[in-house]
């Protein structure tokens, strides 16, 4: 009987990879018909960056202001659009033009960076099946399909990168490749040091010369031209301010709304309140406001914000080094950058959001958790991924042997009362903003649903933000 069960086990392992490869063709079938759905004006950066890069020297690179839409980011990131460029001129010579091309969206444009970016995303399988079998967390083969599902068919991913335009799904990629090195011990590959003080020292040496190749080949040809202050000045905007135009869920929107409270009480009782200089509702990315009432939050400060509420995690790292916790403590990192974090866009979710996919199937509150922030991220979306609530179906008890795995808490339904009713809240906000707004208020107090989305999601935010690491 014994011998049937293990042949059987074979067959089930090797059937993994066609249900991963089924998964990305029928994901992929999806983003094709999305070619010639809205793109938003990152369409044309990126048209930009793969002209900017192809017609002038690397040196000209993050200087050129030919387009409103400089260069900002890192390097290896240019090189990707030089090498993307290289294919252009194939389907369409004007795509890559730098002064032709400006705001050029031909259906040849169009398709083309739409297949770059479905292209790219073969980063993403290759990570995804990496993450099939993840050492001593005994992943079982319905945890690595529910675990695939929430991956490729995310609806984040689907939002940004195949209707607004990015390549999150392929930086994204690379991210998890790393992160499934450092669980497999792959120090140098993933990235991570460790062990007694003569190993570790050695570790040590290693990697930093591994990281030292890496920033070299990024920054090395910028710093032989002299253009290191240019790629820094791009990569760091500060003079973009604290928030964003669409204000990412974060603590700044609680502090932002207390300022404006403020300012109108003090201005009814008769204080002398200067008017900010700018709106933070204006829209106007690279417009930055002051505060009326409130001390003004500086770069620095957010900084020290950021790696304060990294540093419970962060000391929990440096006396107990798991390899296995490692997806989960990523994840907290990039929460605490974006709760705090100096003009934080929204699409900056997607770097807890998606790691948290894969810890979702390791108990019903690490499924709660995903469940309630993936829908509090992806609110413009009707139909949403709920295949987290397999999570709450056969959740074996795992030995504690450095599992990284969390008790069950109650047990019960997946959300709960609590995470119902804030899901009928944001279908309500929602449809004021949809609807009840145009018809209450017509053109009146255009960036009230911006604000209601923003802090309600905040709220919803503020409470799952105590991922445990």
């Amino acid at each position: 009987m014994e011998p049937q069960i293990k042949q059987e086990e074979q067959e089930e392992e090797r059937s993994n990879p066609q249900k991963l490869l089924w998964m990305f063709t029928l994901a992929t079938i999806m983003k094709l018909l999305l070619i010639p759905s809205y793109h938003s004006t990152d369409f044309e950066v990126h048209r930009h960056w793969l002209a900017l890069t192809s017609s002038l020297p690397l040196h000209q690179w993050y200087s050129d202001s030919t387009s409103q839409w400089t260069l900002d980011y890192p390097p290896l990131f240019a090189y990707f659009e030089r090498l993307l460029a290289l294919f252009a001129p194939f389907i369409d010579p004007q795509i890559a033009h730098l002064h032709n091309g400006l705001n050029y969206a031909a259906p040849t444009a169009l398709l083309f960076q739409r297949l770059t970016v479905i292209a790219s995303d073969l980063c993403l399988l290759y990570a995804c099946s990496r993450l099939r079998t993840r050492p001593g967390l005994g992943l079982d083969s319905w945890r690595a399909d529910l675990i695939w599902v929430l991956l490729v068919f995310s609806p984040g991913l689907l939002i940004v990168d195949h209707v607004h335009f990015q390549y999150n799904g392929f930086l994204i990629g690379w991210l998890l490749v790393s992160v499934s090195a450092v669980e497999e011990g792959r120090d140098l590959v993933g990235g991570r040091s460790g062990g007694g003080v003569v190993e570790g020292f050695g570790r040590l040496l290693k990697m930093g010369f591994v990281v030292g190749v890496v920033f070299g080949v990024a920054f090395g040809p910028f710093l032989y031209y002299g253009q290191i202050k240019a790629v820094l000045s791009r990569m760091f905007p500060f003079g973009r301010g604290l928030c964003h135009a669409y204000w990412a869920p974060n603590f700044w929107v609680f502090y932002i709304i207390l300022d404006k409270v403020l300012a109108v009480l003090l201005t009814k009782l008769g204080f002398s309140i200067p008017a900010s200089s700018a709106s933070f509702t204006g829209g106007l990315v690279g417009e930055s406001s002051s505060f009326a009432v409130l001390p003004k939050i500086t770069p620095l400060v957010t900084f020290l914000l950021v790696l304060f509420a990294m540093s419970p995690c962060l000391i929990k790292i440096w006396r107990e080094p798991r390899p296995r916790l490692i997806t989960r403590w990523v994840a907290y990192a990039y929460t605490c950058g974006f709760l705090f974090g100096w003009h934080v866009h929204e699409k900056a979710s997607l770097h807890f959001v998606i790691p948290l996919a894969i810890v979702a199937t390791e108990s019903l509150a690490d499924a709660r958790q995903y469940f309630l922030l993936s829908i509090g991220f992806t609110q413009r979306l009707r139909k949403l991924q709920t295949s987290t609530s397999s999570a709450k179906k056969g959740d074996k008890e795992r030995s504690r042997k450095g599992t990284g795995g969390t008790k069950e808490e109650g047990g019960g339904t997946l959300i709960g009362w609590v995470g119902m009713s804030y899901l009928l809240g944001l279908l309500a906000v929602e449809i004021w903003g949809q609807f009840l707004q145009p018809y209450l208020l017509g053109d009146r107090f255009p960036f009230l649903p911006l604000m209601l989305i923003s802090v309600y999601c905040a709220v919803a935010f503020d409470s799952q933000h105590g991922t445990k690491n």
